[in-house]
């Protein structure tokens, strides 16, 4: 029952038009327009395709695979936009409206809620596997590779349209310690133990040191891993609270969160591994004290899946307002670059079979968040150089600090908020920040006082600002803030750019209790056999502060550690059962 197929990046629904010629039509996409062409009358919409796009792979692509068909289907403009991908669907919607018009076509005419569809009488079914993993995220892809790798029969359940879940969104890079590309770039004296203890630092030694120790000191194997399913992480940089370089990412400097999770996705399409969209797992079967399945349920199903091991990956529950003001009420009204479906299913299907829970208080905001559409400045702006001014056009911190103080100390300047500031330099070497002002995230001077004009800054103290900043690093001292990492470029190189971002809700450090073989440990103390439990949904590895680039080290460390371990299981119980 294969379900799924690497997503593809252009999707459009053709139906023999019977109307006149297609028109088109233009919306803003999260990367750029987004243009369709629309074949219509004034009673019925017959084809909607996307002509020209650059949105997301596996995130804005979803929508434009699917809200076309959509349209046409349902004959209305009133469709649901794709969950995780709103932007893209608004854009597409626009867009057809736009063409409408320019056929001559009022678009009210299709503004009209569709007819409600009858409520299907879910089949029963019941599905049987070796290994059974509830997400497919970052954490969730890699077990079902690695577990699949191991000789495990995989199912994959995922209750959103489309894979990656918060991993998608993760920017920057991939901390690891003693690699061959640190080696290759010159880099000697980022070791695994120096990770281990600007983890605990970091975490203002709050993380439970065992996995912190397991996940610094299986980080280059992860890697290399990574390299061997052709995703490699070759190029090195430092991030906000390490005292080395630890940070890899994609060679053209891309989000890595996307061109992991397309990698994963690839890998586990030619591994044939079944991955069921829209599928939401509901509870954990338990025998004998074991974990031996779980159930789920699509549009039209309820599924009882039998598996001799389970594995939690279900992220963490940074869109869940209700649970995370029941530890912190003052984030009731803060942005989140979490995606829609991060609410803590995982967490809360596997208290409900005895589970301990650590850390469920410690809830992390992103310095860097652009509060119009929540979407996250990676880290690795600064660390190839950006800083941040204040509404007064001064620095205010050292912009390198761990998460945590940088945004409390952005929260003390006016109006609470701050400016990233870098040049063209900056985005020649990386792609993310291409993408910030192709959406329009970012103003732009040719001079120095010409950026702060359009900021809105006093010119002469940003001036100031940008030339002390720049004698700092010809002087590989910062003598202000204190500040000795991503200081290899100064900001020197017009035209020169400024997004206006503030703290928002990114990380929640908190989860499912877990050993360093990924076991999920009963609110007694004991290992709940056949339940393991891997990445954002697990708590202890971050303690109360998480360091960029430490999530993505996390779920591929402890995702390979959880799928060889639940398919080890597996295969006993299977020897047990003959």
């Amino acid at each position: 029952m294969k379900r799924l197929a690497v997503i593809p990046l252009i999707a459009a629904l053709m139906i023999t038009p019977v109307a006149a010629d297609p028109t088109t039509g233009t919306g803003q996409g999260i990367d750029g327009d987004v243009v369709v062409e629309v074949d219509a009358d004034e009673n019925t919409i017959y084809s909607v395709e996307v002509i020209e796009q650059n949105e997301t792979l596996g995130i804005g692509s979803v929508a434009v695979e699917t809200l076309p068909g959509e349209i046409v289907e349902k004959n209305s403009i009133l469709v649901d936009d794709i969950a995780g991908a709103t932007v893209t669907s608004m854009a597409i919607k626009e867009a057809v409206k736009e063409a409408l018009e320019a056929a001559g076509i009022d678009p009210a005419n299709f503004e009209v809620e569709s007819e409600e569809e009858e409520e299907v009488e879910k089949t029963e079914e019941t599905i049987d596997c070796d290994v059974v993993i509830v997400g497919a995220g970052g954490a969730g892809l890699t077990a079902a590779v690695r577990a699949t790798q191991e000789g495990a029969d995989v199912l994959v359940l995922e209750k959103m349209p489309m894979i990656g879940g918060n991993s998608l969104k993760a920017s920057g890079g991939m901390n690891c310690a003693g690699t061959k590309f640190q080696e290759e770039a010159g880099i000697t004296d980022s070791g695994v133990e120096e990770f281990i203890e600007d983890t605990m630092e970091g975490g203002h030694q709050l993380n439970d040191r065992d996995l912190v120790t397991t996940m610094a000191e299986n980080s280059a194997e992860a890697v290399e891993w990574l390299a061997s399913i052709d995703a490699p992480l070759p190029k090195v940089a430092a991030t906000g609270g390490t005292t080395h370089k630890y940070l890899h990412s994609p060679e053209d400097g891309s989000p890595v969160g996307q061109y992991l999770i397309q990698k994963l996705g690839e890998e586990a399409d030619r591994l044939g591994i079944n991955i069921m969209l829209n599928t939401t797992a509901t509870e954990i079967l338990m025998e004998d004290g074991a974990a031996v399945g779980v159930l789920a349920n699509d549009s039209a199903h309820d599924y009882v899946i039998n598996a001799k091991a389970v594995i939690l990956a279900t992220g963490g529950f940074g869109s869940n307002f209700d649970l995370m003001t029941s530890f912190n009420p003052s984030l009731a009204n803060a942005v989140t670059t979490n995606h829609p479906g991060a609410t803590g299913d995982g967490i809360m299907m596997a208290e409900a079979v005895g589970a301990a829970t650590v850390d469920m208080e410690q809830i992390q905001l992103h310095p860097t968040v652009y509060q119009e559409t929540s979407m996250l400045v990676s880290e690795k702006m600064r660390s190839l150089g950006a800083i941040l001014v204040n509404q007064e056009g001064k620095r205010f911190c050292n912009d390198l600090a761990t998460r945590d103080a940088v945004s409390a100390a952005e929260l003390e300047q006016t109006g609470g908020y701050a400016y990233i500031i870098f040049d063209q330099n900056l985005v020649d070497h990386n792609a993310s920040a291409q993408e910030y002002i192709n959406v329009g995230m970012a103003v732009t001077g040719d001079s120095y006082e010409e950026l702060a004009q359009a900021m809105g800054v006093d010119a002469d103290a940003f001036v100031e600002t940008m030339e002390t900043w720049n004698a700092a690093v010809a002087a590989g001292k910062d003598e202000e803030f204190g500040r000795n990492n991503g200081m290899d470029d100064d900001l020197s190189t017009a035209p020169y750019y400024a997004i206006k971002i503030a703290p928002g809700i990114h990380h929640t450090m908190g989860g499912i209790k877990i050993n360093t073989n990924t076991e999920v440990i009963s609110t007694e103390g004991e290992v709940i056999p056949g339940l393991y439990a891997a990445g954002e949904t697990t708590g202890g590895v971050h303690g109360g502060n998480r360091i960029g680039g430490n999530a993505v080290c996390d779920f591929v460390v402890f995702g390979r550690i959880a799928g060889a371990e639940a398919a080890g299981y597996a295969a006993g119980a299977a020897e047990d059962a003959a």
